[in-house]
C-alpha cells in the first residue's frame, strides 16, 4: 500500500487506539475521540494526529475506520456518510456485524467502498501476527484485495463470511462464553466467598478458570452488556444455557446420578478433540508452572522481569515470592509486580538489556606474566565472566623492568560495572599474574 491517509472515529482509547498504534508507522494516521483533551495527547503520544470533527475527519481519509461502542456504531456511520472522499472506505470493528452492514449499504453514497470487519482481539494485544480477523463484506470492490493482502502480510488469520454467519458464531463465541463467566463470578460474589481464601486449595485448572472469568469481568461492562444486548442471537443462546443448567441442578437434586452420567457423556463427546483441549490446556498449566518455578529458584539473585502489557523491563534482586506477588529489590527501591502480569527474562536477555541501557566501565589493566602465557585463554576466559562485554590487548612490553622470563600485556577491558573489572584483576592474579 502507498502512504494514505487513515482516520479513526475512536482512536483515543481501547481498540481504536490500539488500531492507530499498529498503523502509524506506515500511514498518515489521524484519530477522534469524545474527550478532546485526552484525545490530543493520545495523538501526541503516538505521533500521530487529532482532529475534532468526526466528519471533518471523514472528509481528509482515504480508509476510515469505525472505532466507536457498538450502540452509537450505526449512528456514527449515518453522521459522517455523506462526507467520505469519493473512491474512499470505511471499516467498522465492532463485535456485532449484521446492525452496521446494513446501515453502510443503506446510506453510504455508491462511490464509498464499505468493508465490516470485526478483529477478534482486544486492546491489550502486543502483536497483530496469528491474530484473527474477520471480513464481512457484501460486495469486494477495488479497496478489498489490498486490505486482505495487508492483512495477510502481517500475518493475521483472516476469515472471510457473512455478516448473520460472524453473528451467530459470536453468539457462542462471546454472548454463551461471557454470559456463563458472568453468572459463576456473580454467584461467586452472592456466596460471599473472599478468592484469595481460595488460593490454598486452588488446582491449577481452577486458577486458569478464575482467570479467565477475571478477564471477562474485568472489560468494560457497557462493552459487554452490548455485545449481549445486540446480537440478534442472544435471547436464544441465554435461554438454552439457563435451562441446561435448571436442567443439571434438578439432577443432581434428584440424586440421578445415572442422568448426570448421561448429561456429562453427551456433553463431552459434543466437545470435539478432547486430546489437543487437553494438550493446550496442559500447555497453559506447564507455562504457569514453568514461570513460578523459575522465580523461585531466582530468589537472591538478579533477574529481569519483563511486564507482559507494557513492555518495560524492571531489573533487581528477586527478594521473595509472596502471594503471587514478585518482590523485587534495587537499591533502596521495592517493586512488586504480579507474577500473571511478567515473564522472566533469560540470562542472554538480561545480558542485552545491560549492554543497551547501562552505563560500561573501561579500565586498562597492565600485568606481569610468565612468558609462557597464552593470552587467548586469558581473553577466552575473561569473556566468560558475567557482565563482561569486550576484553582487547593494547600492549605489550618487555622491558627492562620486567624479568626475561616475563611479558608484560595490557589489556583493555569493558564491563557493566567496576566490581566486574575487579573480578578480571582477581582472575589475572590466578593465571600467576602481578598487576603493575
Amino acid at each position: 500500500m502507498i502512504k494514505m491517509n487513515i482516520g479513526i472515529i475512536g482512536g483515543s482509547d481501547g481498540l481504536g487506539k490500539t488500531i492507530a498504534y499498529y498503523l502509524k508507522d506506515e500511514f498518515d494516521v489521524y484519530i477522534t475521540g469524545r474527550d478532546h483533551k485526552k484525545g490530543k495527547n493520545v495523538a501526541d503520544s503516538l505521533n500521530i494526529h487529532y482532529i475534532k470533527s468526526n466528519t471533518d475527519l471523514a472528509g481528509l481519509s482515504d480508509i476510515l475506520i469505525v472505532s466507536v461502542p457498538i450502540h452509537h456504531t450505526s449512528n456514527v456511520i449515518r453522521e459522517v456518510a455523506p462526507y467520505m472522499k469519493v473512491g474512499s472506505l470505511m471499516i467498522d470493528v465492532t463485535s456485532v456485524k449484521e446492525e452496521p452492514s446494513k446501515t453502510m449499504e443503506e446510506v453510504l453514497p455508491s462511490t464509498v467502498e464499505y468493508i465490516p470487519t470485526h478483529p477478534i482481539f482486544g486492546p491489550r494485544t502486543t502483536e497483530l501476527d496469528n491474530q484473527v480477523i474477520v471480513l464481512t463484506a457484501t460486495k469486494k470492490g477495488k479497496w478489498y484485495e489490498k486490505v486482505y493482502n495487508y492483512l495477510n502480510n502481517q500475518h493475521m488469520r483472516i476469515i472471510e463470511t457473512t455478516a448473520q454467519k460472524h453473528d451467530y458464531m459470536m453468539s457462542i463465541v462471546q454472548v454463551l462464553t461471557h454470559f456463563s463467566f458472568i453468572s459463576t463470578a456473580s454467584a461467586i460474589e452472592k456466596l460471599k466467598i473472599d478468592i484469595s481464601e481460595t488460593e490454598d486449595y486452588e488446582s491449577p485448572i481452577y486458577n486458569l478458570m478464575i482467570d479467565m472469568i477475571a478477564r471477562i469481568v474485568a472489560q468494560n461492562p457497557y462493552l459487554t452488556y452490548y455485545i449481549q444486548s445486540m446480537n440478534n442471537n442472544g435471547p436464544k443462546i441465554r435461554n438454552t444455557f439457563a435451562n441446561a443448567v435448571i436442567e443439571l441442578r434438578d439432577v443432581i437434586n434428584d440424586e440421578d446420578d445415572e442422568k448426570f452420567v448421561e448429561i456429562a457423556i453427551k456433553a463431552t463427546k459434543h466437545m470435539g478433540d478432547i486430546k489437543n483441549a487437553l494438550g493446550r490446556s496442559d500447555k497453559a498449566i506447564n507455562g504457569l508452572n514453568h514461570e513460578f518455578t523459575l522465580l523461585t529458584k531466582s530468589i537472591g539473585n538478579e533477574v529481569g522481569l519483563r511486564h507482559i502489557y507494557s513492555g518495560k523491563i524492571h531489573v533487581g534482586i528477586l527478594e521473595k515470592i509472596e502471594n503471587k506477588t514478585a518482590i523485587l529489590r534495587k537499591g533502596n527501591k521495592v517493586k512488586e509486580l504480579r507474577i500473571a502480569n511478567i515473564e522472566v527474562l533469560s540470562d542472554r536477555e538480561l545480558y542485552d538489556w545491560k549492554i543497551n541501557n547501562l552505563d560500561k566501565k573501561t579500565e586498562s589493566i597492565s600485568c606481569v606474566f610468565s612468558k609462557r602465557v597464552n593470552v587467548k585463554i586469558i581473553q577466552d576466559t575473561v569473556r566468560n565472566i558475567p557482565n563482561i562485554i569486550d576484553i582487547k590487548l593494547t600492549d605489550t612490553y618487555g622491558g627492562p623492568q620486567i624479568s626475561k622470563n616475563s611479558i608484560s600485556l595490557t589489556f583493555e577491558v569493558v564491563a557493566l560495572s567496576k566490581e566486574d573489572i575487579k573480578k578480571v584483576k582477581e582472575l589475572f592474579t590466578g593465571f600467576g599474574g602481578i598487576i603493575r
